[in-house]
């Protein structure tokens, strides 16, 4: 049987189906059932919008008189005419309602135990005098302002005082080296850095402050570096006007009010880049009238998050899930736990040790570690998770044994488990769940509401059973507004392989009983003697098999099929078979279940996979680093010796 023809793991209750935040908007609409409200969705969406806002409690300065304006084309959209806002306004409405202004907003714990907290009162304080010392270093509306810091208390203070003063934020990964921060904070012009000068991981000091001060000479734009200093930490260059203390910044004019700047909808908040296997990053332009209306809709539908929830999902700042988990939980009145360790430091307990401190009710992990807690099952399940309310899996493809092993195991089986895909420039959900209908294992139970997502062939006809390319048939609240100053590279990535249809460039299955499930990237996909094939398809069937931790599946020219299958494992740590046996084991899996014709070329049993921060696996590098091709943007990439295995299989082939 197919994976994605498996029983429903996960049935909704009487919690989910008389309370769920998607069970209250309903009742706002005044509809009876899902499926009307995701016909509202698509064909009223000025009523379900304006209904969604009133529901959020979305703040606007001037409300809006219309939905959308599209006289520059559907692919250039202005969401919410007429209207004006600045978003931090509504996590600020947190801090002056009476039940939550003494309600924890921020909870920060360190790799080293040490925790740290906000009230929402307190944020509210600490972002306006945050902001007040930017304006004094000259920052205003419109300025680009990079920020390199890892998640905490300052971080999140940096990125919403940044906002407050209608400037742009432009986030950067904390494992960047220079020619990556070069490249992104040269493209948006940045004026002013905001960063740390460097963070613990597995108790080593990580230096920031060294790759930023050697970009720093390739960025004559950049006039201030504002430095977050850890403890005993020196200035390296005393004396230069040009360093700014954090602290400092903080303190510089307490008490002195500036008010939020009011925008309009269409204004950017932020510009964040993303990485590509060919030429240069994408800065992904996102505005104060799209992203967090989308991220704030989502948490309320998807995720069911109420004020007073606990709301932990570890992330970087420098990716879009840094300023996707902090509007999911600050806009909703939740309490935002960050950790910014090593998730298996000291051991595997460490994320249940948090549930558990913190008392979570939603937790939000990448496929990758659920993996790596699936195999030390016994210290990952040491910490009290009986919180626990709603599970989130993101950032790729996951088998359905590790699905449920989440659901079953990390879960008590009544938690559901939210599969969520969408990406950094659709900001929140493409495809999703709601907790209100059965959740199959390792899918997705529904499009996002408001999104027209369809499933199509390679003339953009809907198709039902088969692997398509994922794709919205009108403009979407929460896409991309263009990308920074390259609306010709914009359009070309989304708009042009089928004319007037967003192209996601993921491939997906939706199956007969409306269920949806993701098989990979486009550029991923395996074709092999013509038969088209998903990495995720072949990943999943690897998994089965308890021998195998982690794999990858690409496909590499051969002159007989076109393209033969190879698949790299990383054996699971209790195994006790290796080496050759192990690769005919997983050889003669495949084959069995999927098929005589995709049958590996080659199994490469290596000790890692090179992989992001966030932990997703880099299969293009790794396709073209054993193609002998140049790798492509290596910036995101957080283990560069997982190559140097590539590279020996690759001259073992």
């Amino acid at each position: 049987m197919n994976n994605h023809e498996i029983g429903r793991a996960w049935q909704p209750g009487q919690r989910e189906l008389e309370n769920a935040g998607v069970v209250t908007l309903m009742r706002a609409l005044g509809i009876p059932s899902y499926d009307e409200l995701m016909r509202v969705s698509i064909n009223e969406p000025e009523r379900y919008w304006h209904t969604v806002m009133r529901e959020c409690a979305i703040a606007w300065d001037v409300p809006p008189t219309g939905y959308v304006n599209l006289s520059r084309g559907p692919q250039f959209p202005s969401w919410f005419p007429g209207g004006k806002l600045n978003w931090v306004n509504t996590i600020y409405g947190w801090a002056r309602h009476p039940a939550t202004a003494q309600q924890r907003a921020v909870v920060a714990e360190r790799e080293d135990g040490s925790v740290s907290e906000l009230t929402y009162a307190e944020l509210e304080q600490r972002v306006r005098d945050f902001a007040a010392g930017l304006a004094q270093r000259g920052v205003k509306q419109g300025d680009r302002i990079g920020l390199l810091m890892e998640n905490g208390i300052e971080a999140t203070v940096s990125l919403l005082a940044i906002v407050h003063l209608g400037a742009l934020v432009v986030p950067l990964f904390s494992g960047f080296g220079v020619d990556a921060i070069v490249a992104r904070l040269s493209a948006a012009e940045a004026r002013i850095v905001i960063a740390s000068t460097g963070f613990s991981r597995r108790t080593k000091r990580v230096d920031v402050e060294g790759a930023l001060r050697d970009a720093w000479r390739q960025l004559p734009l950049l006039e201030h570096v504002i430095w977050k200093r850890g403890e005993g930490d020196t200035a390296r260059d005393a004396g230069d006007a040009r360093d700014v203390d954090w602290q400092e910044t903080a303190n510089a004019a307490p008490g002195q009010a500036i008010a939020p700047v009011s925008v309009t909808p269409d204004t950017p908040f932020m510009v964040i880049y993303t990485s590509g296997t060919t030429g240069k990053p994408k800065g992904v332009v996102h505005t104060h009238g799209s992203f967090p209306i989308k991220i704030a809709h989502d948490s309320l539908v998807h995720f069911d998050v109420h004020p007073g929830d606990v709301y932990c999902w570890p992330a970087d700042m420098g990716w879009i899930a840094g300023t996707l988990v902090l509007g999911c939980a600050l806009l909703r009145g939740a309490t935002m736990v960050c950790y910014d360790g090593a998730p298996d430091y000291p051991d595997w307990s460490r994320m249940s040790r948090v549930v558990e401190r913190h008392r979570v009710t939603h937790f939000g992990s990448a496929p990758t570690l659920i993996r790596g807690m699936a195999s030390h099952e016994a210290l990952a399940l040491a910490g009290d998770r009986s919180t626990v309310r709603l599970l989130i899996t993101a950032g790729e493809g996951i088998a359905p044994e590790h699905f449920n092993w989440f659901l079953q195991r990390f879960g008590d089986g009544t938690a559901p488990v939210i599969n969520y895909t969408g990406g950094t420039e659709a900001s929140g959900a493409l495809l999703a769940s709601v907790p209100i209908r059965p959740i199959p294992p390792s899918g997705f139970n529904t499009v996002s509401p408001g999104v027209a997502a369809d499933v199509v062939n390679a003339d953009g006809r809907s198709v039902t059973g088969e692997v398509g390319e994922l794709a919205i048939r009108a403009p979407f609240v929460g896409m991309t507004q263009s990308f920074w100053r390259d609306d010709d590279r914009y359009l070309e990535t989304y708009w042009q392989t089928i004319p007037g249809i967003w192209v996601h460039g993921d491939l997906a299955l939706r199956t007969a009983d409306g269920n949806y499930f993701m098989m990979g990237r486009s550029d991923d996909t395996l074709k092999v003697a013509g038969k088209r094939l998903g990495p995720a398809e072949v990943e999943e069937v690897v998994l089965e098999l308890s021998e195998v931790a982690e794999v990858a599946a690409i496909g590499v020219a051969d002159a007989d099929k076109g393209q033969k299958l190879v698949v790299f494992i990383v054996p699971n740590p209790n195994t006790c078979v290796a080496g050759a046996n192990l690769e005919a084991i997983v050889s003669g899996h495949i084959d069995k279940r999927l098929g005589r014709p995709f049958r590996p070329g080659r199994v490469h049993v290596v000790a890692q996979l090179p992989k992001t921060r966030s932990s997703k696996i880099m299969r293009r590098v790794i396709r073209s680093v054993y193609c002998g091709q140049p790798p492509g943007d290596l910036s995101s990439l957080d283990n560069p010796s997982a190559l140097d295995e590539v590279r020996a299989a690759s001259a073992s082939a």
